[in-house]
């Protein structure tokens, strides 16, 4: 378990299923394995009979975005962002990081019908890959560029959130959403209710009514991961770190693997020139690891004029946000999800996009390896120094 909970090992383990996905889809049995994903099953009779790939981005990924929104929720209040002063840097630089990767996108891709829908693929940043390559080749890096990069990464998730939300609710059925409301809030006031008396009663009724808050919420017409990120929002502080302790190696080990496999399950097409690809493929390849790299970079330096430490220097120097803007651009998990969901309608496309996601991120870890490898050098060798001179 402790190696789940660590930072390095998820991120192999991400890119190994991601990577094993890819191989066994263009093996001669890959059509089938894929046509496996697509078999239904589930109650038909409340409306939740579901593709076995959609069974795992909507219910097993709703599961990471309740340990994520947890997060956040004390990240708000406790955390990195638990004020406008500690929040305005990141905010800053991860929106320079939403708005280039869009206008890159759209520059390669937005003259393109369908290829259109697919700017907000490249906006996304992975958390655990991030802080996974960073705690591969980041020692001796101050303390002060993790912070940064985990604000930066939380706010992208909130977008990511946001869009969601906002872009990919289809056909809502309001009596469903009021429904899977109340049993959000049914939970929030259970998960204050819990002691050690009754939590034998309490925990699996929680468990029974964040289950029922999904159903209701997906019936709603609503992307069912924004279910984990309502009940991630709204659990008693202490109840959802317990929550997400508990959850975190399975998160790590198993849902995030999973829904790597499944997403990279698409054969790559076989054409006779590149002309022949979709643009948001070309988009997404490039707007990820440049269009992160320049938005966050420049945004976070523009930030930096926004207060300095008490030697009037910026807290996050300008060559530090370098390595932090490259590893924005490993998207993965949550542009994985965005690219499914841009391109329902046309699956060709969005096996694409899946493509151009794993790639482009793959860029970006290549890319930000260097640079955070060149920036632990330098700092370990400057203490170095200074404890020589010392």
């Amino acid at each position: 378990m402790k190696l789940l909970r660590s930072e390095r090992f998820p991120a192999f383990l991400l890119l190994g299923a991601a990577a094993l996905g890819l191989i066994l889809a263009n093996l001669p049995f890959g059509e089938d394995l894929i046509h496996a994903s697509h078999v239904e099953f589930g109650p038909e009779a409340l409306g939740l009979k579901l593709e076995l790939s959609h069974w795992v981005a909507d219910l097993l990924l709703a599961v990471f975005f309740f340990t994520v929104a947890v997060e956040l929720q004390y990240e708000l209040t406790r955390g990195q962002l638990n004020s406008i002063g500690k929040a305005i840097k990141p905010a800053i630089a991860a929106v320079g990081g939403v708005i280039v990767p869009i206008a890159i996108y759209l520059a390669i891709a937005g003259r393109d019908e369908y290829a259109v829908h697919g700017w907000p693929i490249p906006t996304a940043t992975d958390i655990a890959f991030a802080l996974g390559v960073l705690a591969m080749f980041g020692k001796g890096l101050p303390t002060k560029v993790r912070v940064f990069l985990l604000a930066l990464a939380i706010i992208d998730d909130i977008v990511g959130i946001l869009f969601i939300a906002i872009l990919f609710t289809t056909d809502l059925n309001l009596l469903n959403l009021l429904i899977g409301f109340a049993l959000v809030a049914l939970f929030a006031v259970l998960s204050r209710f819990r002691s050690r008396r009754n939590q034998a009663f309490v925990v699996p009724l929680m468990i029974v009514i964040a289950l029922m808050a999904w159903a209701f919420i997906y019936l709603a017409g609503i992307h069912a991961t924004l279910a984990g990120v309502m009940l991630g929002l709204v659990i008693r502080q202490h109840e959802g770190m317990r929550a997400r302790h508990a959850l975190e190696p399975w998160v790590n080990g198993l849902v995030l693997p999973v829904f790597a496999f499944f997403s990279a399950l698409v054969m790559i097409p076989q054409v006779e020139s590149v002309a022949e690809i979709s643009p948001a493929m070309w988009g997404i390849v490039i707007a990820l690891p440049v269009g992160k790299l320049i938005g966050i970079t420049l945004f976070g330096w523009l930030a930096n004029f926004i207060g300095r430490d008490e030697r009037g220097r910026p807290e996050v120097a300008f060559a530090d946000i370098l390595p932090a803007a490259a590893l924005g651009g490993i998207g993965f998990t949550v542009s994985l999800l965005l690219s499914r969901l841009a391109f329902a309608s046309q699956p060709e496309v969005a096996d694409e996009a899946v493509l151009g996601v794993l790639i482009g991120s793959l860029i970006s870890l290549v890319l930000s390896g260097f640079l955070v490898s060149w920036r632990a050098a330098h700092h370990r060798r400057v203490a170095a120094e200074e404890n020589a001179a010392a």
